[in-house]
């Protein structure tokens, strides 16, 4: 149940089933929602989201919707989230949030796959960033988190509330997969910056090469690229062969290939040794950067 004044009518009560609990949204992967088909309209926000035996299990806070009005998806932030919030700011002042530094995707079937992971699970690392907590414990690009202070990330959208809720300074126990073994690392975690950036990259002319067995052409990376994706090494792809399978895997022109079954790429003839050792039929990760940012995608190589 949820109670509220939607268009100035007080004490309105509206009802609804929980969908999801963890739900994470585009605008902040941070608060681990309860979705709800609860109505909700302007005048609930900041309303109590109650359950059937009179508990309030999280404040109201925002719809899903492309018209403006309700659409079937409301969203709360969980009571325990809330009463946290409250107890940082009577004791500090303010609210702080822990901090990794990574970026994070989903693990697919093919990406769990290629990793020798029994199912798809955990949050897969596609970019650190530069003096995080996670550069300077060592976690690496194409690591897999699996767990994070003894609790398990089943989903990668599962991590970011977890390191949210970590006190700030202190060290965390985090368990990640790489070639194919766990691995136990200890991370100080930091204070979440106020506006972390990202970089975009510009794609800029280079000399063209043969496609390779992946169905794709490559150049080497312009100096421009490099500062804008802040890479050290790679190659940009220039064309994409209808049916071939980068195209299959999801690749595009302009995307910048970093990462080759879990090795770094350096140049072009580097990329093209790699793909040429790879076993036809098998599915191997390859990590890419582009405008919105890194991503792992599988690709199985042709004969």
């Amino acid at each position: 149940l949820a109670i509220g004044s939607p268009f100035g009518f007080d004490h309105t009560v509206t009802a609804g089933i929980v969908s999801a609990k963890g739900r994470s949204l585009p605008n902040d992967n941070y608060v681990p929602f309860i979705q709800t088909d609860v109505a909700i309209n302007p005048g609930n926000s900041g309303g109590p989201l109650f359950n059937m035996d009179g508990e309030v299990i999280g404040i109201n806070s925002q719809i899903y919707s492309r018209s403006g009005g309700f659409m079937g998806l409301s969203f709360a932030i969980p009571i325990e989230m809330a009463v946290d919030v409250a107890d940082q700011i009577k004791t500090k002042g303010s609210v702080s949030r822990g901090w990794l530094g990574v970026l994070i995707q989903e693990v697919t079937r093919e990406l769990a796959e290629s990793f020798g992971m029994d199912k798809p699970h955990g949050a897969l690392v596609a970019r650190v960033m530069e003096d995080s907590p996670a550069e300077k414990a060592g976690i690496q690009i194409g690591d897999v988190i699996v767990e994070f202070d003894g609790k398990k990330v089943s989903r990668s959208s599962s991590l970011p509330p977890l390191v949210g809720r970590f006190p700030v300074g202190e060290v965390a126990n985090v368990t990640v997969i790489r070639d194919k073994r766990k691995k136990n690392i200890r991370v100080k975690i930091a204070q979440l910056p106020a506006d972390p950036t990202q970089a975009q990259a510009t794609p800029e002319p280079e000399q063209e090469v043969q496609k390779s067995a992946l169905g794709v052409t490559v150049r080497e990376l312009s100096k421009e690229v490099k500062q804008a994706l802040k890479v050290q090494s790679g190659v940009q792809v220039t064309e994409v062969e209808t049916g071939g399978p980068a195209s299959v895997a999801g690749l595009q022109v302009g995307d910048v290939i970093s990462m080759l079954d879990n090795r770094s790429v350096t140049s072009v003839d580097d990329f093209y040794e790699r793909a040429g050792d790879l076993a036809p039929g098998k599915s191997v990760a390859i990590l890419i950067q582009r405008d919105s940012g890194p991503v792992f995608l599988a690709i199985k190589p042709r004969d």
